[in-house]
């Protein structure tokens, strides 16, 4: 028997979590998760054929059994090997005592900027790694420029220092797209074009 491929990132992969009225709320890993599903606070929620169905742990764990002895698994699938057993790592899981929504607000931060961005210099249009990446403010701070979501684009470090304190049109420069502020968490947005994760969409517009 074939086993099921495992990562040692398993347990760094992400995990939608949706509220109990099955509204999405935020985004985790699954080594939080599942804390979560051992204490009972949530359970699985399993995308298959277009439907779910729901599981608690202990159903989980079985099922994975279930999915390894039948060689019914993945490349995309992630699984975490534990002293005993196999235990496939979820990808939504649903709080079971937790009604709220989450805020209209993004947060605003460098993460969700180079995610917005896509990691791609807005000037040069060249994706980069975070750690050749800088935050440029489209209307320099010396010109009154604010660290908001329409100021603050992702920017190379060639480009960044090719601009200066000018604005775009002073230096001669081109915006890849205008700034916005994001609709919706740039990483679940980010996530949801990677095969792994295309069952959030169930959940998620």
């Amino acid at each position: 028997m074939d086993e099921p491929p495992s990562s040692s990132s398993a347990l760094n992969a992400n995990v939608l979590v949706l509220n109990r009225h099955y509204c999405a709320v935020q985004v985790i890993t699954v080594r939080r998760s599942l804390c979560l599903l051992c204490k009972g606070d949530a359970e699985v929620v399993h995308c298959e054929n277009g439907t779910y169905a729901t599981y608690d742990f202990a159903s989980w764990i079985e099922l994975s059994q279930l999915r390894r002895e039948l060689n019914e698994y993945s490349e995309s699938d992630d699984w975490i090997v534990s002293v005993n057993f196999y235990v496939q790592a979820p990808r939504i899981i649903r709080l079971l005592e937790f009604d709220r929504v989450p805020e209209d607000g993004v947060k605003f931060n460098r993460r969700n900027i180079f995610l917005r961005d896509e990691h791609r210099c807005q000037y040069c249009g060249r994706q980069f790694s975070s750690r050749h990446l800088s935050l440029d403010h489209v209307v320099p701070r010396s010109r009154g420029g604010r660290a908001t979501w329409d100021n603050i684009v992702c920017a190379c470090l060639k480009c960044n220092v090719r601009k200066g304190s000018r604005t775009p049109q002073e230096a001669g420069m081109r915006l890849q797209r205008p700034p916005r502020r994001p609709r919706r968490n740039p990483m679940i947005t980010h996530k949801l074009n990677s095969r792994k994760y295309e069952c959030w969409r169930t959940f998620v517009r």
